[in-house]
Order: C-alpha cells, then sequence, then structure tokens
C-alpha cells in the first residue's frame, strides 16, 4: 500500500505536438548581424516563455504536479555578446509569472542543464564554462521566479569519472544561487549510486536516484532488488527536507539491461511506493504517465 501521495512529472514536452519549444543554433546565430541577433533571440524567447506558461496550464489541466522544463528554454543566453542575457533582464517581469503560476497550481519546476556541464573535466576551460551554464541557468530560474533551494532541483549528472573529489571541491565552491538549486544523479557508466551516494554526502546536495541507470550500471535482474529500496532510502536521506526526494523512473525499451528508454512503463518499483517525486522519463510522455498513475491509484 503507498504511504505518500505520489506525484508523476512531465518531463519538458508533451507526446502531442502541444508543448513545443523552439531554438537556435550558435552556428546560424553568428551568422546574423547584430540587430537580427537581437530581433530573432526576442521572438524565440517570447514564444518559449509562452510555451512554458502553457506547460504550466497543461499539468494543471491534466494534475500534473512535477514539471522538468527544458534546458534550452533560453538558447545562447551566455554568450558573450551579452544580447540573450539583456533580453532576459529586459522581459524580467514577464518571466516571473511562470514562478507565480507554479505557486497558485501548486507545480513543483525542476531542470536537467546540459550534458556539457561536467564539473570535473580534467580541462579547466570545461569546467570553467560548465559553472558559466550553472550560472546562466540559475539566473534564468531567478528570472522565472522559482525559488534557490532543491524544490527547484538543477539536476546533473557526475562528469568525468575516476574525479570524485574535484567534483566535490567544485561544487563547494560554487555560488549559491547554483549551488542551493544543484542535486547530482547517478548513470550507468561514469558514477554508480554508491558514488554519487557519497559524493552527495560530501558536498552536501540531494542525490537523485535513477533506478533505470542503477539496474544497467549493476546488471541487475529485476526491479525488486535489495539493493533498489536501499538506495532509494539512503538518497532521501540527502534531501531536507526528506519529502523533496525526487527519483527518476524508466524502463529499457528490450528489456532491464537496455539503457534506451521505452515508451511507457512496464515495470514499477515497489520501493518508489515510499517517494512523492517520480520523474517519468519514458518515451511518450503524458502518454505513459497517464496509464501508470491510474495503475498506481488502483494498487493503493
Amino acid at each position: 500500500m503507498k504511504s505518500v501521495t505520489q506525484h508523476l512529472g512531465l518531463v519538458c514536452i508533451t507526446y502531442s505536438d502541444e508543448i513545443r519549444f523552439k531554438t537556435l543554433t550558435r552556428t546560424r546565430y553568428l551568422k546574423l548581424d547584430l540587430s537580427e541577433r537581437q530581433k530573432t533571440l526576442a521572438a524565440l524567447y517570447k514564444h518559449n516563455l509562452r510555451l512554458l506558461l502553457r506547460a504550466l496550464e497543461f499539468c494543471q489541466e491534466h494534475s500534473l504536479k512535477l514539471y522538468r522544463m527544458s534546458a534550452n528554454l533560453f538558447p545562447l543566453s551566455d554568450l558573450e555578446d551579452d544580447i540573450g542575457k539583456a533580453l532576459l533582464y529586459e522581459m524580467r517581469n514577464d518571466l516571473g509569472q511562470v514562478g507565480e503560476l507554479a505557486r497558485n497550481y501548486g507545480i513543483r519546476v525542476v531542470i536537467h542543464p546540459e550534458q556539457f556541464v561536467v564539473l570535473n573535466s580534467e580541462r579547466p576551460d570545461v569546467v570553467k564554462n560548465s559553472i558559466k551554464m550553472l550560472e546562466n541557468h540559475a539566473l534564468s530560474l531567478d528570472f522565472l521566479g522559482l525559488e534557490p533551494s532543491p524544490w527547484t532541483a538543477m539536476n546533473i549528472h557526475g562528469g568525468k569519472g575516476g574525479r570524485a573529489q574535484v567534483l566535490i571541491d567544485t561544487i563547494r565552491r560554487l555560488a549559491p544561487s547554483v549551488k542551493n538549486r544543484l542535486t547530482l544523479e547517478n548513470d550507468e557508466r561514469a558514477y554508480s549510486a554508491a558514488e554519487i551516494l557519497e559524493i552527495c554526502v560530501q558536498a552536501g546536495v540531494p542525490m537523485i536516484f535513477d533506478v533505470h541507470h542503477h539496474v544497467v550500471k549493476e546488471g541487475l535482474s529485476s526491479f525488486e532488488d535489495s539493493s533498489i529500496a536501499e538506495f532509494a532510502r539512503l538518497a532521501r536521506q540527502t534531501w531536507q527536507p526528506p519529502d523533496w526526494q525526487i527519483v527518476h523512473l524508466s524502463n529499457g525499451r528490450e528489456g532491464l539491461s537496455d539503457n534506451k528508454h521505452s515508451d511507457k512503463i512496464h515495470t514499477f518499483p515497489s520501493a518508489f511506493a515510499e517517494v512523492s517525486w517520480i520523474e517519468v522519463e519514458a518515451k511518450a510522455k503524458e502518454e505513459a504517465i497517464f496509464p501508470l498513475r491510474e495503475k498506481l491509484r488502483k494498487l493503493s
């Protein structure tokens, strides 16, 4: 029997074409003259803001209380020309509608920055750029009126394998607007659940336990392996308050060991019955969430 109210989270876009954000490549952007850059980014940012507000409306209409917004909502806003950043400052009053709407609807908004964020790279320039990207995301979250705490989780992977202490040291030096939101997730290659848990404890940031990565990494044969319940419990202890804990749920497309995500969720770990916030990383998006939610209701 479930002991908590569970909120299944939508990741970025809908399976339908209803929520689809626009983007712009750096190559295309740099071909524009300065006036065209400003005009192009302004139109794109305003479009994506409207879509983000619509995404929150969609979540409200379908009783979804967890939403992972796109990490590419305001592309190129961290470039040296500062055009994108200036636009965000100009739009800050409009951007604040997002936090207000999220609070009114009781929707939790989180973000998963790009894979290019590697805080423990062997290359100092990569670390510097990674920190800059996180600071830019934090600034956008501030403008959106989303609080600087793990409630607005800014989640990343561990990065370069074998460099745990470098990662810990880098996290400790991050600006509060970044560190106070930062969470770390285990993966199937560089950092196991046990390794990320230790890093989170040492760095003082919450851990997001990804059950699919764990199963693939450890070669497990079941979602009922005792280690899943153990890491769900241990990860919860890194969250303050513990009931803010987020976990990631997905299934392998061709079986447990397949690292590609399936369209829908066929297997749900019983250990997640005690977790309130579950991001559903399934290809079918809301079409995966709705039947899973109904199944969990019947089990409660």
